[in-house]
């Protein structure tokens, strides 16, 4: 398969973030200009001057008028991307595609969803008609299966794998404290965890991402524009999409401790940026952790720990807000929130912030010109995954 590298052909030169968690006063139109006004403002733009236009939403629109009756665009080009959890990041990676051709000199990737007030909570929603076989999942059940499954594989006591999950969960709790326009912005205890409401096998309240509203937005050009829009734009190196072939649920030998597709992703994203350890590159991580099992899980397939360490690096504090290298700084799905077609682009806006030194009392001090995402969407065995690096040097 050959995959034509994207590096420095793209750049981002604005973005904006709304506040996530229940948006009762916003429409999904709302959400949308708040977003893209705050994108276009840091660039220093207009909406008539942006070519084209992708809107990723889950089910909060449908086709590119959900964009053209938020914002007035004229008659630009509008296309509307879908691809569960990682709609934001697919939003994102067609824009960049479409400035690296040459296509448009400047676009907008924007996501948005609005769950709080609609007819359903997160990803319960009918899907495809099949043959019958498929089994039948919440959103949680199948993720709930990676604890006792990693615990199983690497000779965890129950009270460890209890330990690594509470560690995510509490940091991550911790990162959205700090951060104003995070979804829960209160600190918890490991009793509180530990403590909390089951959900789905080992997984408690606390183990899982909150229902949200909310949207972000990116404008990229191309890289020489952007550098004269932005003092400072963020130059994207490597785009990477992985989508599995949906069968792990039912293949002998799928044991729920990697999700092959995050793997590969990860590995096209490292050799088309050309970075050899991500562990000492990465001047901060933003991964999917929808559960927390979900991050510790990660944690080695994007090879931020070797196999079987993840748990044990995990709670001697590297992947803490002060540790080596810091994941989910901004409080991830669990605490930021999770509304669907936003969470790719939400993660791409806390880079832009920290690699640009906008991040305030949460910014981080390591001096690193680098950061990753990694959007999932499905589920263990049947999931897309989306690896993004970014970096404030082109070259």
């Amino acid at each position: 398969m050959t995959a034509h590298s994207v590096k420095d052909r793209a750049a981002i030169a604005g973005m904006g973030c709304t506040r996530f968690g229940d948006r009762w006063e916003a429409s999904a139109d709302d959400l949308i200009a708040e977003a893209a006004r705050e994108a276009l403002a840091s660039a220093g733009l207009g909406a008539e001057d942006v070519d084209a236009y992708w809107l990723g939403t889950f089910s909060s629109g449908n086709s590119g008028l959900a964009l053209t009756s938020a914002l007035d665009v004229g008659y630009r080009p509008v296309t509307r991307v879908e691809n569960y959890c990682a709609t934001g990041s697919d939003a994102f990676r067609n824009a960049c595609y479409a400035v690296a051709a040459g296509a448009y000199d400047i676009v907008m990737a924007v996501g948005v969803e609005k769950l709080k007030d609609s007819n359903h909570a997160g990803l319960v929603v009918p899907g495809p008609s099949g043959d019958g076989t498929a089994p039948g999942f919440s959103g949680p059940a199948p993720f709930s299966m990676l604890a006792p499954a990693y615990a199983r594989r690497y000779g965890l006591s129950d009270r460890e794998i209890r330990a690594t999950l509470t560690h995510i969960a509490c940091k991550n709790h911790a990162n959205g404290a700090r951060n104003e326009r995070a979804q829960f912005r209160s600190a918890v205890r490991p009793e509180q965890v530990e403590n909390a409401p089951p959900v789905a096998g080992m997984l408690g309240v606390y183990d899982c991402s909150g229902v949200a509203d909310g949207a972000a937005a990116a404008i990229i050009a191309r890289p020489e524009l952007a550098a004269e829009l932005q003092a400072a734009p963020l130059y994207v190196k490597a785009l990477s999409l992985s989508a599995a072939p949906a069968d792990g649920a039912t293949t002998r030998g799928f044991d729920y401790t990697t999700m092959p597709e995050a793997v590969r992703s990860a590995a096209g994203a490292y050799a088309a940026a050309g970075i050899t350890d991500p562990r000492t590159e990465l001047a901060l991580v933003e991964l999917h952790d929808c559960f927390t099992p979900t991050e510790l899980v990660l944690y080695e397939d994007l090879g931020l720990s070797g196999r079987g360490a993840g748990w044990r690096e995990a709670l001697e504090g590297r992947f803490d807000f002060d540790g080596a290298l810091p994941v989910n700084p901004d409080g991830g799905l669990k605490s930021f929130g999770h509304p669907i077609g936003a969470s790719g682009l939400r993660m791409l806006y806390e880079c832009w912030l920290q690699l640009r030194g906008r991040a305030g009392a949460r910014q981080l001090g390591n001096g690193r010109g680098l950061a990753l995402t990694q959007n999932l969407g499905g589920r263990p065995g049947a999931a897309v995954s989306f690896v993004s690096v970014v970096g404030v040097e082109a070259g």
